[in-house]
């Protein structure tokens, strides 16, 4: 062809980087390659190794590309594409190189051979997702048609998605996601709880839960943490106004597990089929006491009985548990919502907490494993908490920036900290491991 260049790329390498093949070519390489990202111990590129057998770290920049132990001269291994053209390039005695200046790409989830070609193309979709979590949105380009999809409800009576009017760019990431999986949603507007004064939340006839202090900070319900509590409650009773038996709550910042929608509705059904008694389901959550076993839910895969749990990510709701959780009248003593759920199944280890409410019979669940988890964690570029980052529910000059390097206290807020650490209240709630994960 008397090409300059050779490109080759397999059908499932989603390239994203649109200046890729003008930064490869500028490196002035005989062979190289865009590293791509993998969330899987899988890669188009293997580094050195240890001589305990571990991968040996690699700079950003461009790096010269190991070999497999096992392309050694004689060659008596398996006819692989990938071992004899590296086999090739060394007997030719052209180094490969490998370059992750920048982000070029994504690798789907690797199947196993027995995969169908939906797998395939479910595979390939999670990848294309994962990219739009950190990355702006991969547009489809303008020579490949795309069939119109039919989203549905995933056998719920309906779907709700929690979005702050104010964080267009959560809503418009999440609303793409939910139609590439043909998930139709109705989104909910959350209730900012930075608008609301103490006059409007005591109107409300909105108390906070005698003796509350957060477990790590020592601090009170932060006006975040108030609409948060609010846009959930908000939904628990459209639930039981209009008689849905089942629904999913999401939240705007998570990111979907590979096959998402096929292992809900595949839970979902075994569920149906046992005939299980539930009030609410965990898809998304984090875990406060990972050192005790939860306890499997029998003839169901994949669900285990929740324990102490953060997070409301996502879950699964029936009639029955929204009632459940109005009944308490949550407004008349509230905390963070994460904390209310764990007091109605009565899995708190906050004793004081959990006697305020008198009825904690919730039937709780987990999917095990999780089906979703957060865009991002505390510390990751880009983070954002609208609940951690605000001010404390009943004065404005108290703000809580945690999320800021480690803390990004005032100095009296620091000073509360400090004495926090020295105190039962910080020390009680939850075991050493689990403050420490946190």
């Amino acid at each position: 062809m008397w090409a300059d260049y050779f490109m080759l790329a397999d059908c499932d390498n989603l390239l994203t980087n649109p200046d890729m093949l003008w930064k490869l070519m500028g490196e002035n390489k005989t062979i190289i390659a865009p590293m791509l990202e993998s969330r899987a111990a899988y890669s188009n590129f293997w580094c050195a190794m240890t001589s305990q057998g571990y991968y040996k770290p690699q700079e950003r920049g461009v790096q010269a590309a190991g070999l497999s132990p096992a392309t050694h001269p004689e060659y008596s291994w398996a006819f692989d594409d990938i071992i004899v053209f590296a086999f090739s390039a060394r007997m030719a005695d052209v180094q490969m190189f490998v370059c992750n200046k920048e982000t070029y790409g994504n690798l789907p989830v690797p199947l196993r051979s027995h995969n169908t070609l939906q797998d395939e193309a479910d595979s390939f979709l999670h990848s294309l997702l994962e990219v739009n979590v950190r990355n702006p949105p991969v547009m489809p380009s303008k020579y490949v048609p795309v069939p119109t999809k039919q989203p549905d409800k995933l056998g719920f009576d309906e779907v709700f998605m929690i979005n702050l009017p104010r964080r267009t760019d959560r809503r418009e990431r999440m609303m793409s996601t939910l139609y590439e999986q043909k998930i139709a949603c109705k989104v909910i507007a959350a209730v900012d709880g930075t608008g609301m004064n103490i006059s409007e939340v005591h109107n409300l006839g909105i108390h906070m839960l005698p003796g509350y202090n957060d477990p790590y900070h020592n601090r009170p319900l932060t006006k975040g943490e108030l609409g948060c509590f609010l846009s959930h409650y908000n939904i628990w009773k459209e639930i039981v106004e209009r008689r849905l038996e089942t629904s999913l709550v999401i939240e705007d910042d998570l990111r979907f597990e590979i096959f998402f929608k096929r292992r809900l509705m595949n839970l979902m059904k075994e569920v149906e089929d046992e005939g299980l008694d539930w009030d609410l389901i965990y898809i998304g959550r984090k875990r406060m006491q990972v050192d005790r076993p939860e306890k499997a839910v029998p003839n169901i895969h994949n669900l285990v009985e929740a324990d102490y749990s953060y997070w409301t990510l996502g879950y699964m709701i029936s009639l029955q548990g929204a009632e459940k959780l109005l009944k308490a009248e949550p407004l008349k003593r509230i905390l963070p919502v994460d904390e209310f759920l764990p007091i109605m199944f009565n899995k708190h280890p906050v004793f004081d907490y959990m006697k305020q409410f008198e009825t904690r019979d919730l039937k709780a669940f987990s999917a095990e494993p999780l089906l979703v988890y957060p865009t991002h964690y505390t510390g990751d570029s880009g983070y954002i908490s609208d609940t951690e980052t605000s001010t404390v529910w009943d004065n404005d000059k108290v703000r809580t920036d945690w999320d800021r390097g480690r803390t990004g206290k005032t100095g009296q807020q620091a000073e509360i900290s400090t004495e926090a650490q020295n105190s039962d209240v910080l020390q009680s709630p939850l075991d050493s491991a689990a403050r420490e994960e946190l």
